[in-house]
Formats: C-alpha cells, structure tokens, sequence
C-alpha cells in the first residue's frame, strides 16, 4: 500500500486557545461525580484516594500544555563536520488522548529533516513530540504541530514527520478492533517535492 496518500491534515496546525483551569477542589469533586456516574461508589476504601491519584497523574499525562516548543528547539549546533544530509529520529514512543473519548492512543513518531541553519540535539525531537502529545489531541493535529515545530524552529530545507497509533477508542469500544494502526505523515520542502526523499524517509523507517 502507498502510504503517500494525500492527506487532510490542514497546512497549519490549530493551536487552542489556554483554558482557564478550574479549582483543585472543582477538579477533585468532578472525578467524584464521574466515579459516581460510572455505577461506583466514591467514598468506599478502594477509591477515596482516587480524585486524588486521577489529579496527580493527569499533572503528568498533559503537561504538554506547559511546555514550548521554541525553548525546547531554541539550540542548534553549526559545528558538524559540513553534514547537509537527512537526519532522522525513527521509533520515538509516544502517549497521548483522544480529544473525542479522552482514551489513549499511543505509537511511534518518525522525524527527518534536512538540516539548514544548523541541528539540534536528538533527544530534542523526542521532547517536541511528548510535548505535543501530552495533551487531548487528534493524531492529525498531533502530526501536523510536530512538522509545524520543526519547520518553524530549525528552518530546514524540508521536514518529514510519520505517526504510527492504535486508538483504544477503537479497541476498548465502539468497532473493538484491536491490533488496528492510524498512520498520518506529512512532508515539507525538498520532501514534499522530491518523490525521492519520500522513498529514501520509508526506506530508513524500515530498515532494522
């Protein structure tokens, strides 16, 4: 199959606006109400601590609202030995949640570009990637932000970023079909134009 279908994924990524957190309290009594909701008891010994726990790790699952991207990717290094040619990050895990179901969906990011006014760091990519996918998103809006990113920061000569997912809004409910993976790419500059480096990006995603 020739994954290089076109796709819908808009040519900037949308940005939410910051939302206007509620009360640690609110929060609190919100989960209590959904655990209420789902046929549970909130106050028995095994979920009393639950709001809180459920708190504590949304702080970790969508801290990508407070992280930015032109910090992350601000340094770049000159000093590579006159090397003009792709560099790829491939295999990059990564964890985030449905906007629509607030369920998760994982997989692997695939980045590559052509470096222009210099590279950044390796483990820089992977940050721009957690960064985005910590919080509720769509796999296209999260593919979309990851190139926007990187062209906007690293001004390469063209960028391409691949994702690989399973959605558990497709696998805990609705259809329940396990196994099933989304993949969303989207390329820019030499790679949108030259079929080539979209061929030599597959390739390099595809060797061991």
């Amino acid at each position: 199959m020739d994954v290089r279908a076109k796709s819908n994924v808009p040519a900037k990524a949308v940005m939410a606006a910051p939302a206007s957190r509620p009360t640690r309290e609110e929060a609190l009594k919100a989960v209590k109400t959904l655990i209420a909701w789902g046929g549970d008891d909130p106050n028995r010994e095994g979920m009393i601590e639950t709001p809180d726990r459920v708190l504590e790790a949304y702080g970790e699952l969508f801290d990508g609202y407070e992280r930015d991207a032109k910090e992350i990717l601000s340094k770049t290094f000159r000093e590579v030995g006159g090397y003009d040619d792709v560099v790829m990050v491939k295999d990059i895990p990564f964890y985030s949640h449905c906007e629509h179901h607030m369920v998760p969906f994982f997989g692997k990011a695939h980045i590559a570009y052509l470096p222009h006014d210099g590279v950044v760091g390796l483990s820089k990519l992977a940050r721009i990637v957690n960064a985005y996918a910590h919080r509720f998103q769509t796999q296209e809006n999260l593919t979309a932000q990851i190139i926007d990113a990187v062209n906007d920061h690293l001004n390469p000569r063209g960028a391409a970023v691949m994702l690989e997912a399973e959605h558990m809004c497709m696998t805990m409910r609705g259809v329940r079909a396990p196994g099933a993976l989304t993949i969303t790419h989207r390329f820019t500059g030499v790679f949108a134009e030259d079929t080539r480096e979209q061929d030599r990006f597959f390739s390099m995603i595809q060797r061991g």
